[in-house]
């Protein structure tokens, strides 16, 4: 068996300006895919679940915040850690081309998946070709 260094990754803690709650907040990693009638967007929030978690939509902006329980971590001393305890926090501002009324979220064993359905006007059509 080959040895392999283990990388580690540093989590983006959310900076000042960005903070909507006490304590620290880290920048989830997420996901963005798109299909022909909405984006999909997912972001790892471990440790997080659907009622320790916030999502909110005001002026445009889509805002992700997930918080952690941290008393399961109190009085452990970790050995190795890739990733720091803390809540999660995310902004994304959505163009006018998303259905803001139809938008849903679920969330599954830490990811939490939106469904953001494009408006009717930013879906791919066919247009009809005239003969004369």
């Amino acid at each position: 068996m080959t040895e392999q260094e283990l990388t580690s990754y540093k989590k983006q803690e959310v900076s000042g300006n960005e903070q909507i709650q006490p304590g620290r907040a880290y920048v989830p990693n997420v996901d963005i895919y798109e299909s022909a009638d909405s984006l999909w967007l997912r972001a790892d929030m471990p440790g997080v679940d659907e009622q320790s978690l916030e999502v909110d939509l005001a002026d445009g902006v889509l805002s992700l915040f997930g918080r952690v329980n941290v008393k399961e971590y109190e009085n452990v001393q970790p050995v190795y850690t890739e990733y720091n305890i803390g809540n999660y926090a995310r902004r994304f501002t959505l163009s006018k081309d998303i259905d803001p009324d139809h938008i849903t979220a679920r969330m599954i064993n830490g990811v939490l998946e939106l469904q953001l359905p494009k408006a009717e006007r930013a879906k791919p059509r066919r247009l009809a070709i005239s003969t004369t």
